[in-house]
C-alpha cells in the first residue's frame, strides 16, 4: 500500500540532498502550468527549500485560458514568479522555417513546450538556479511528454509516481483541492490527457503497479506505447571507436 506520507517525507529530503550537492544556496526553478504536477513539484520544493528559494515560471502562448489556475498556486505558495509569454518565440521560428519545410503538427504541437524549456534555463542561470522537471511515472511511461521539452530538467521529483500517487501526495501538500484534483488538458491540442490516450489514468496506474487490466485492446496500446518511446528515458546514444588492439 502507498504510504503518501514516507514518499513525500523521502523526496523533501532528496531535493535538500540534491542541492547541497549540485549547487548549494540555488533556487528550483519551476514551469507552473497549472496542474497538478507543477503545484506539486513547487510545493515540494518550498518545503524542502524555503519558498525564497523557489522561482515560478508562468509561460503562456498568447492566451491561457486557465492562467489563473497557475496565479493561484503562485499566491498559495507565496513564491516569486515571472510570466513570459512564448507566442512571440514560437512565431518567430514558425515563421523562419524555409517556405518548402512546412511545419508538421506533431512540429507545431512539440514547440512550444521545447521554448518553455529553453526559457526555465535563461531564467535559471539568470537566479542561480537548478530547472525542476515536472513529469510523472504514468507520463513518462507512455511517452506523453516532449523530448528536449518538458520531459528536460536538472531533477525530477515525480518520475517514480503514478499519478495517483502524486495526487495523494498534493492532498498531503494542503494545496487546494482545484489544483491536485484538476482534469488534465494537453495544453498543444486543448484535447484531456485522457482523451489523447484513450485509456484512463486509473487504469494505466494499476497496470504499472500491479500488471492488471481487464481490457486487452488497451493493453495491447499501453505496451505499443511504452515500448514506441522509451528512448526518451534514455540517453543520447554515442558512438564509441574501438580500441586499438
Amino acid at each position: 500500500m502507498f504510504d503518501a506520507e514516507k514518499v513525500k517525507n523521502q523526496c523533501v529530503t532528496w531535493i535538500r540532498q540534491f542541492f547541497q550537492e549540485n549547487g548549494a544556496g540555488c533556487n528550483a526553478v519551476v514551469g507552473i502550468s497549472g496542474g497538478k504536477d507543477s503545484s506539486i513539484v513547487a510545493a515540494l520544493c518550498v518545503e524542502a527549500l524555503g519558498k525564497e528559494r523557489v522561482i515560478g515560471v508562468l509561460m503562456p502562448c498568447g492566451e491561457q485560458h486557465d492562467i489563473d489556475m497557475a496565479q493561484l498556486l503562485v499566491k498559495h505558495l507565496g513564491i516569486t514568479s515571472y510570466t513570459v509569454n512564448i507566442k512571440d518565440a514560437v512565431d518567430g521560428v514558425l515563421g523562419q522555417l524555409p517556405k518548402e519545410l512546412e511545419p508538421t503538427p506533431q512540429t507545431r504541437m512539440n514547440l512550444p513546450p521545447r521554448i518553455r524549456m529553453s526559457v526555465l534555463y535563461a531564467v535559471s542561470q539568470s537566479c542561480n538556479g537548478r530547472v525542476a522537471n515536472t513529469c510523472n511515472l504514468s507520463e513518462d511511461w507512455v511517452g506523453y511528454s516532449t523530448r528536449y521539452g518538458d520531459a528536460a530538467g536538472d531533477f525530477s521529483p515525480l518520475s517514480a509516481l503514478t499519478v495517483a500517487e502524486v495526487k495523494e501526495i498534493g492532498r498531503l501538500l494542503g494545496l487546494p483541492a482545484v489544483l491536485v484534483d484538476k482534469t488534465p488538458i494537453d495544453g498543444l491540442c486543448g484535447k484531456t490527457d485522457e482523451e489523447n490516450l484513450g485509456f484512463t489514468y486509473a487504469e494505466l496506474d494499476r497496470y504499472i503497479r500491479t500488471g492488471e487490466i481487464e481490457d486487452l485492446e488497451k493493453k495491447e496500446r499501453i505496451d505499443r506505447m511504452h515500448e514506441r518511446n522509451l528512448f526518451k528515458l534514455q540517453l543520447m546514444p554515442v558512438f564509441r571507436p574501438e580500441e586499438e588492439l
